[in-house]
């Protein structure tokens, strides 16, 4: 019999694309969509009703003695500790980079906080984060989690849906002008887009970008910086709508290059969707992110190796202008991708990890005590600005 595994949250539909290939079955769970969400979800899980926490809570504990051992990514991971389960966080970005349980805790390229939470908030996040399991994570997310961490569990392969991207798919029907580049991540600092708006005042070359119409708004800085950077487009980049995920896949194909991150030093999905669609990249590697596919340390080919404007608009130039220079470079790039995505070997190290910890903690309950459940419920609630006021109110009628 299968192994039934609970996913709760599932940032850049890791698990979406994971279950396709797995032995294990596995159920996901998500967030209400809103804003970007409703383009970038996935459409084949399930959602909670609403962001109430207690009906959130409430939904798991329903649900949870269906299957043998949970996964949670971004916040999911609280709802796990609430309800008393055996997981394991899968971290992709910012849920780590900038932890909640770390005081004002911001990202490398922001001042501002991205997180400003209490002393109880805080203390809550750090019970939930070290009551897991283990904490899984790989590429650049590695410097991070090494410093909160002692269970790390490390994973850099990367979970792309080839179902959906691959080289048989449809080119968008559009006609194109001059050489065009297609920029689909937010528009952000965290993403690079204010690097890239300085190398393009030193590109030579003749092309245009399009880019995506969305940008990061958790904070006023991340919403000023961005609104600022959209105020002042290069004359090279048209902005366009938001595109669903069922979508985009076109727009890759479409595409004659893609221009990735250049901020973290490492590819994101994006860059390796549009590899498996034929599409060459553009995409800031930093030499000093090692990466490991079955304990063997393997290179990333992406170019430039340095996030200089100067560097960066040279390559762009040169991938602009020379055939020879993206033939090979996307020659490289596939060989790469179908080694750090091969959701074959993914999917069998998933099963072999699900195995693993259900033989070892049998079954995904946790066994903390009930009380002891229940008084951190109560601290969270408490810490919890949208909560704070309820309770003062109801403990004021109770004392009245």
């Amino acid at each position: 019999m299968a192994n039934k595994i609970l996913v709760i949250g599932d940032v850049a539909n890791v698990f979406a694309s994971l279950r396709k290939f797995t032995k294990t079955e596995i159920h996901i769970i998500n967030f209400p969509k809103s804003g970007p969400g409703n383009f970038t979800y996935s459409n084949d899980y399930e959602l909670f009703e609403n962001s109430k926490v207690l009906c959130q809570i409430k939904k798991i504990n329903e649900i949870k003695n269906k299957f043998d051992f949970c996964i949670t990514m971004g916040t999911g991971e609280i709802l796990a500790y609430l309800c008393n389960l055996n997981f394991v966080p899968f971290y992709v970005g910012r849920d780590i980079d900038a932890p909640r349980f770390i005081k004002n805790s911001k990202e490398d390229w922001y001042d501002e906080p991205l997180h400003k939470l209490n002393f109880l908030e805080r203390r809550f996040y750090l019970n939930a984060f070290q009551s897991a399991v283990g904490h899984i994570g790989g590429r650049w997310i590695i410097k991070y989690l090494e410093r909160y961490s002692n269970k790390i569990i490390r994973l850099d392969r990367t979970s792309i849906d080839t179902t959906i991207f691959n080289n048989e798919i449809e080119p968008l029907n559009l006609k194109k002008n001059k050489f065009t580049f297609f920029c689909p991540q937010r528009m952000g600092l965290g993403k690079g887009t204010d690097i890239l708006w300085k190398a393009l005042k030193h590109c030579k070359s003749d092309f245009e970008i399009i880019q995506v119409d969305w940008f990061d708004n958790t904070t006023i800085e991340e919403k000023t910086s961005s609104l600022l950077l959209k105020q002042h487009l290069p004359n090279q980049v048209k902005l366009i709508p938001m595109i669903e995920r069922e979508k985009i896949n076109s727009y890759y194909s479409w595409a004659d290059g893609l221009i990735g991150n250049l901020q973290l030093g490492s590819f994101e999905n994006v860059e390796l969707e549009s590899i498996f669609c034929g599409t060459p990249v553009i995409c800031y590697n930093d030499t000093n992110v090692k990466l490991f596919v079955d304990k063997l340390e393997i290179k990333s080919p992406f170019l430039p190796i340095s996030n200089d404007p100067e560097e960066i608009a040279k390559v762009i130039d040169s991938f602009v202008e020379s055939k020879n220079f993206r033939d090979e470079l996307l020659k490289k790039q596939i060989e790469f991708s179908k080694e750090i995505s091969d959701m074959k070997k993914l999917a069998n190290w998933w099963d072999i990890f699900f195995d693993q910890m259900i033989e070892k903690h049998t079954n995904i309950h946790r066994h903390s005590s009930k009380i002891n459940i229940k008084f951190e419920l109560f601290l969270f609630l408490l810490g919890n600005k949208m909560y704070f006021k309820k309770i003062s109110n109801f403990l004021k009628r109770k004392i009245n």
